[in-house]
């Protein structure tokens, strides 16, 4: 089984963001870092942002960070977002024409228990567990600066929503 380019870019924006704490990263940093194509991640930023994985913040001094923490998001999670299907072969797709044998062929039932198989190990990692004690060598090999973070996805709501009292003059 290949992942399409489309959940490599993924992947490699979410440990970018990952090692970066709740600092906001522009795409184009992101896509300079890289090497690859800034049109691909606008794409893959949208389709992340909409299913919560990362936040997008408008304006000026705006970027992308993670929406939660990277021990909350599982890798398998993000590649069922990113690929648009997971058709080892063509009898996976209802839509396709049945095969001649297709009644008589157990081949896809293994192909499907083997797919199970890797979707179960995705799923028992996180992206803390791809960046975790690799974190400055990530950040080294990408060209980031390197600063503690400041606060959690859910310190940073809470920081928010706080309201600051005026000052009196």
């Amino acid at each position: 089984m290949r992942l399409t380019i489309y959940t490599d870019y993924a992947l490699r924006m979410l440990i970018y963001l990952g090692v970066n704490g709740d600092r906001l990263c522009s795409i184009g940093t992101i896509a300079s870092s890289y090497g690859i194509s800034k049109n691909h991640l606008m794409k893959i930023v949208v389709d992340l942002a909409v299913n919560g994985v990362i936040e997008s913040v408008r304006g000026n001094g705006g970027g992308i960070r993670l929406a939660k923490p990277p021990s909350e998001i599982a890798i398998g999670d993000v590649v069922r977002i990113t690929e648009s299907d997971m058709f080892l072969v063509t009898c996976f797709d209802a839509t396709a024409p049945n095969c001649r044998i297709s009644s008589d062929c157990k081949l896809r039932g293994v192909l499907s228990q083997a797919l199970a198989g890797f979707m179960s190990v995705l799923d028992g990692y996180t992206l803390a567990d791809v960046i975790v004690d690799r974190q400055s060598g990530i950040q080294s090999l990408l060209g980031i600066e390197i600063v503690a973070a400041r606060h959690t996805p859910a310190e940073r709501r809470t920081v928010a929503t706080r309201s600051v009292p005026r000052r009196v003059r």
